[in-house]
């Protein structure tokens, strides 16, 4: 039994709202959507409506709506309990939290997903197309090893559903794969994978003229076709770039291929002038193809232009920027990662004590009882450490201002961000209300006051505004060593609790600078 047999209301009317997404009329499905959301209550129904809304969203880049969006798909699939539309929920969770600057949630949205569509015990269809975003969401984020395996995952249960192949060639995740090889200067592996895509195509085209592509494939199919001629390369006379490029919908990311596609059609047709002039004039939004992709184009540019020093500054312009997105991907992504592994094998042993709750369950961090067997642990090994208290600043204007739904999903993403900056072994605990503890086993003030600054910068840099408009979100943070040993040791872990907390105090009463 697949995913919609199991919804019992507005199933035609869904199936209506993939049928526009399938044709890229994201536009049009938001209307049946929104309609089907006016006329049901059935949870089920209400999931799938608002999973195929956010991913319309998404489609059409209407960023505003993202963070809503994301909530209300998730929250209704929380209550639709289907591993199915959690997973899909969760990537596409992570693709808003990518084009938002969220890079640390990608991380746990990527784990959550892979996790509840591995589940999903009688997969079919919306499965396949559930691994496919999941896929999307890894190429958008440079996993491009983790991009192709899911892809294959769709692939292959797209296939025993009876679904076109063409559906699961994600064209757009090897395009990625192919400019950010150029942009680390691996030109000859950025054609080989681009050539591979063509004769994709080609095949495609011979079979049936392409008749079961979907249009936003259809567009990077035009891309791939138009920047390798833009690397000199002769497109096969088979292939109208021009048309494939028109075709792709009315996906903000369709729009950003045309409007480059034309940039490499100029410079494979020696025309570099009108190539600089569009170039000036277009925007691009830099998670399409990465920010350096204008940039390299530009470098081309000047190339066929024979302004080779002009090409050489673009080029190293490109390089610098794809080196920065790679080196921030990689500081978020392995912090995040390690968070996320920790916060795993403090699940597990929560799970060992069976018939008590030491788990929090709104954040999903330890609970205070869990920190005080934590504690006991420590006192029994005779390890020494250092113990700190965070208190959330405007919290309670959160709440009157918002709501407690709002307070929740505040205090949700502070769990995360505070075990991102934590080091490896460190422990974090939901204390209560809005505070939290952590233990750094083996520290000294100079490395908890390091972590006293990560947990700040970490904290003032989240997007606060759009999940709590006009309430700002920040965290005071007191820290104390524990001077002890032996059986003194669980005296000593008091009182340095106590001096922690009375340390968050004082912060939290200094005056702050202007922001």
């Amino acid at each position: 039994m697949g995913w919609l047999d199991r919804v019992p209301d507005q199933v035609d009317a869904l199936r209506q709202a993939r049928s526009l997404m399938m044709r890229s009329r994201s536009a049009d499905a938001c209307l049946v959507l929104d309609q089907v959301l006016e006329t049901t209550n059935e949870p089920h129904a209400r999931a799938d409506a608002l999973v195929q809304r956010l991913s319309a969203v998404l489609n059409l880049g209407r960023t505003a709506e993202y963070a809503a969006a994301v909530d209300q798909a998730l929250e209704c699939a929380r209550e639709a309990g289907d591993p199915y539309i959690l997973g899909h929920a969760h990537a596409l969770a992570a693709l808003a939290a990518h084009q938002q600057g969220a890079l640390d949630r990608c991380v746990t949205h990527f784990v959550q997903s892979a996790s509840y569509l591995g589940r999903v015990q009688d997969p079919d269809g919306d499965t396949a197309w559930g691994w496919h975003d999941l896929a999307m969401a890894y190429s958008y984020l440079s996993f491009h090893g983790y991009a192709l395996g899911a892809i294959e995952r769709a692939r292959q249960l797209g296939t025993a559903a009876g679904l076109p192949e063409e559906l699961f060639a994600a064209p757009g995740i090897r395009l990625r794969n192919a400019v950010a090889l150029d942009h680390s200067g691996d030109s000859d592996g950025c054609l080989r994978v681009l050539r591979d895509i063509g004769v994709d195509l080609c095949r495609f085209l011979d079979a049936d003229g392409g008749v079961r592509l979907r249009p936003s494939t259809v567009t990077a199919y035009g891309y791939a076709a138009a920047r390798r001629g833009a690397l000199g390369e002769e497109i096969d006379n088979r292939v109208d770039v021009f048309a494939l490029l028109a075709a792709g919908g009315d996906g903000a990311r369709a729009r950003d291929l045309r409007q480059l596609g034309d940039v490499c059609v100029a410079i494979a047709a020696g025309r570099p002038i009108e190539a600089l002039a569009r170039l000036g004039t277009i925007t691009i939004s830099p998670q399409t193809l990465g920010a350096a992709e204008p940039e390299r184009l530009r470098s081309l540019t000047f190339a066929v232009a024979g302004d080779h020093a002009a090409a050489h500054r673009a080029d190293r312009h490109a390089f610098r920027l794809a080196a920065q997105r790679s080196d921030r991907l990689q500081t978020v992504y392995v912090d995040g990662i390690a968070a996320q592994i920790e916060r795993e094998e403090l699940r597990r042993t929560a799970a060992q004590y069976a018939g008590e709750a030491l788990t929090d369950p709104l954040t999903g961090l330890p609970n205070r009882r869990q920190l005080e067997r934590y504690v006991a642990a420590m006192v029994a090994r005779g390890e020494r450490a250092v113990i700190g208290v965070c208190d959330l600043d405007g919290f309670k204007a959160v709440n009157t201002e918002h709501g407690h739904h709002s307070g929740d999903l505040v205090l949700q993403r502070i769990a995360g961000v505070i075990h991102r900056v934590m080091r490896r072994g460190d422990f974090v605990a939901r204390y209560g209300g809005d505070e939290f503890v952590v233990v750094l086993p083996g520290a000294g003030m100079a490395e908890a006051a390091e972590v006293a600054r990560r947990i700040a910068v970490a904290v003032g840099a989240e997007d606060w505004h759009a999940l709590v408009p006009g309430t700002p979100v920040g965290v005071s943070v007191g820290f104390a060593e524990v001077n002890g040993s032996g059986p003194a040791l669980r005296d000593a872990l008091g009182q340095a609790f106590e001096i922690a907390d009375r340390e968050m105090l004082r912060a939290k009463r200094r005056p702050r600078a202007a922001s």
